[in-house]
């Protein structure tokens, strides 16, 4: 079903149930990295290749949602931005957070993690986005109804893109972003100093990801 046929609705979705399951995927990630190891050994040629590779991608969540929320912080909801990364993509923010999920995986040292974390970031946004869908729908009309039949819904087609001359930006949305992106940045040196304990023998390893 595509979001035009979506019944629109008269308030903005209230986010609290993707934030619960935010903070429950995160917590069974905690969980797999304390319970868990890698396939490949640490200082193993294949697990470093990983590592860079996902702090590759943590870096370019970083970069993307900054990039991102210029156009639409503290415009979100209230004006309909399709400009930028926005002209690309409907959700920029929400598939940049998925690069980053991926990108976590891989600093674990794993492709079923990256999998998972890749998978599960999906769904979620994706269930995010339609709820937001109908009420942009609602608010807008004719013209969201336009921009979602020329616009993916979050893949990003850069064939697609344009910009505008001049931009207006918040200063205050821009730096709540950016500490927002030190916590998938902080996620690096914990998983080294996990994996420093875990070569130590004193965290137990139950299971092993590949």
């Amino acid at each position: 079903m595509s979001y035009a046929s979506l019944k629109p609705v008269s308030k903005a979705f209230v986010q609290r149930k993707r934030l619960i399951f935010i903070r429950v995927a995160a917590a069974l990630a905690v969980l797999l990295l304390f319970l868990t190891k890698p396939a490949l050994s640490e200082g193993s040629n294949g697990h470093e290749t990983l590592e860079f590779l996902g702090f590759c991608l943590v870096l370019a969540c970083v970069a993307g949602r900054l990039w991102s929320i210029l156009y639409v912080g503290g415009k979100k909801n209230e004006e309909l931005v399709s400009a930028g990364p926005f002209s690309m993509s409907q959700n920029p923010l929400y598939f940049f957070s998925t690069v980053g999920a991926v990108g976590i995986g891989l600093l674990y040292g794993s492709l079923v993690a990256a999998a998972a974390l890749g998978v599960a970031s999906f769904l979620i946004f994706r269930v995010t986005a339609r709820k937001e869908a109908e009420y942009l729908l609602g608010k807008f009309g004719p013209a969201y109804s336009a921009y979602i039949k020329a616009t993916p819904r979050f893949w990003p087609n850069p064939l697609l893109y344009r910009d505008n001359d001049e931009l207006q930006f918040s200063t205050r949305a821009l730096k709540r972003t950016f500490y927002d992106g030190l916590y998938f940045l902080a996620i690096f040196p914990i998983i080294e100093l996990v994996e420093y304990f875990r070569e130590s023998g004193l965290l137990p390893t139950f299971f092993t990801l590949y």
